[in-house]
């Protein structure tokens, strides 16, 4: 997607050849329009999936499947990063590694929101070894539901999540693509058929 890829390139920064902040539009302050655009993207792309749920991860991906789902009249359901109170204890659970913040969490989806009658479209903003998306795999089909597509706004392409879920038969769809990221310089691949 040219304006995800423009965006990154002007306003996107690196640390290092693999972390990309996209804070300043994307996963801390959020440009409205672009979400938008990236929630039709996807619709675009997934619109002949059956999907009858879109299914994230608190909190940087909410505003993106927010976005993609309201495109498909469908709800957008997230795994929370942590036990809270108000969800209760029937919960779907999966450990997940952050590649951000070098850290193991469990998240958690609510029973009562994921069922075997589900087709989700996994919707999250970066992918870079799969494990947020194998977590939310792993959930899912605890509840018998179907995972229908992935969709990502940026993928870590020199990383191996996007290449291993497509080798598993995953359909994989990915907004941007980082080849590199070297001395502040950002190049991109093209998206890769799933």
């Amino acid at each position: 997607m040219k304006l995800l890829e423009e965006k990154i390139k002007n306003e996107g920064t690196t640390i290092g050849t693999d972390i990309l902040k996209v804070d300043m539009f994307l996963n801390h302050q959020i440009d409205p329009i672009l979400v938008e655009e990236m929630g039709k993207e996807f619709y675009r792309l997934f619109k002949d999936c059956g999907a009858t749920k879109v299914v994230t991860i608190e909190s940087s991906g909410i505003s993106i499947a927010v976005a993609a789902a309201r495109c498909f009249g469908i709800p957008a359901l997230f795994a929370k990063k942590a036990a809270h109170k108000n969800v209760g204890n029937e919960v779907y659970s999966a450990k997940c590694y952050s590649f951000t913040h070098g850290n193991e969490y469990t998240m958690n989806v609510s029973k009562k929101y994921l069922s075997s009658e589900d087709k989700v479209l996994i919707i999250d903003d970066f992918m870079a070894g799969g494990n947020a998306c194998n977590a939310l795999i792993d959930i899912i089909g605890q509840a018998g539901a179907q995972v229908v597509g992935i969709g990502i706004a940026i993928e870590k392409g020199f990383q191996p999540g996007g290449k291993l879920l497509r080798e598993k038969g995953y359909k994989v769809r990915s907004l941007a693509i980082v080849e590199s990221m070297n001395d502040g310089e950002i190049t991109f691949t093209p998206e890769i058929d799933s």
